[in-house]
């Protein structure tokens, strides 16, 4: 029995230290992206396993030190990973609080699940906030003229209702002065640009949902890793206050997202906060931050948080925002090699997405 023990502990120990290692390998393949999700889940394994340690092994030979050694290792880096994502963080913008004369920006996004036809929920949930903004992922043309209880209060519109899962809708009680819809990389996969007239001067929003590296959708992350980065090169070249938002299917640790920090020089309101979780609804165990707002340093944060379950498998997420004077403090500097991995990566990306249309 003693034996079955070691032996389990042993395999579980080998399984948890290489899901740390695997997504230190720059390969762009699912099976070693998908690693990069559940930072948290396997800090937490790490941790067990630690503690089971003392446990399992009355009289620890050499290799059992050494696989102790190893997961606190494992573990010390973990906690160096997610540490910037709990209160224990710095925060990379200031909370404030709105002066009596402005209104707030305040957008909800919310990935609704393409399938899910329980509309009543979003639509209970829209009304109750009335953001200024409203981005609304995977809608068909169901979704679309469900939500018409709601959405024909809004006076600017763009919508691109599809049927494979990547429809978008987006509505804005702000002035829209002009927008674009776009398709970066795969000609089946929209995002939009829109300039709002906020408070007297152009906001310029980017609305994205690259597709997720899984091999149902997409075996690789490099159109994924490309989209996001070239969403942020332009948000950086238009130099004035800017959000990206949407489901980018990839977490606020991954490396593509700090290259896109770097590059764009956005700032993630996340940071010193939480980690938001947006992602799984049905399971509690598995669940990591998929939808994110990104900031130009031009904005303070009034308010952020997760809302309820509209029954689609991705939380709703809502933002409150300000524009005050620009910022750079908090921006992350950039390398000469990582500038080279942007662009490298972003023409990758064109590349595969050409050779697919």
């Amino acid at each position: 029995m003693e034996s079955i023990t070691h032996c389990l502990y042993w395999v579980i120990s080998v399984l948890a230290i290489s899901s740390v290692l695997i997504p230190a390998i720059r390969n762009n393949y699912w099976t070693f992206r998908v690693f990069d999700y559940p930072r948290f889940q396997k800090f937490v394994i790490l941790l067990v396993l630690i503690v089971t340690w003392f446990f399992v092994f009355d009289k620890p030979g050499i290799y059992e030190k050494i696989i102790l050694s190893v997961e606190i290792v494992c573990s010390v880096y973990l906690f160096y990973i997610i540490t910037p994502y709990t209160r224990f963080g710095k925060t990379m913008i200031d909370k404030t609080q709105p002066n009596a004369e402005e209104k707030t920006l305040d957008i909800l996004v919310c990935n609704v699940y393409q399938h899910n036809r329980n509309y009543q929920k979003l639509i209970d949930l829209v009304k109750e906030q009335d953001p200024s903004v409203l981005f609304f992922l995977e809608t068909d043309e169901e979704w679309q003229n469900a939500l018409k209880p709601v959405t024909k209060n809004y006076e600017y519109k763009i919508e691109v209702p599809l049927a494979n899962t990547y429809g978008l809708l987006f509505y804005s009680h702000f002035p829209v002065k002009n927008y674009e819809v776009n398709y970066l990389i795969d000609d089946e996969i929209p995002s939009i640009v829109a300039d709002l007239d906020y408070n007297n001067q152009t906001v310029r929003l980017f609305g994205i949902h690259p597709t997720p590296p899984v091999p149902q959708e997409n075996p690789e992350s490099t159109e994924r890793d490309a989209e996001i980065l070239l969403v942020g090169e332009k948000a950086q070249e238009f130099g004035s206050p800017a959000i990206v938002f949407g489901d980018l299917n990839d977490v606020a640790w991954s490396r593509t997202t700090k290259l896109f920090l770097k590059s764009s020089g956005m700032l993630d309101p996340r940071r010193g906060r939480g980690m938001f979780n947006t992602f799984h609804v049905k399971y509690w165990f598995l669940r990591w931050p998929l939808d994110h707002f990104f900031v130009s340093p031009h904005f303070r944060l009034v308010d952020m948080k997760v809302m309820r379950s509209v029954d689609s498998d991705h939380f709703p997420i809502w933002i409150s925002l300000v524009v005050r004077n620009e910022d750079k403090e908090d921006q992350f500097e950039i390398s000469q090699g990582e500038k080279e991995e942007v662009v490298e990566k972003i023409e990758e990306g064109i590349e595969k997405g050409d050779a697919n249309d």
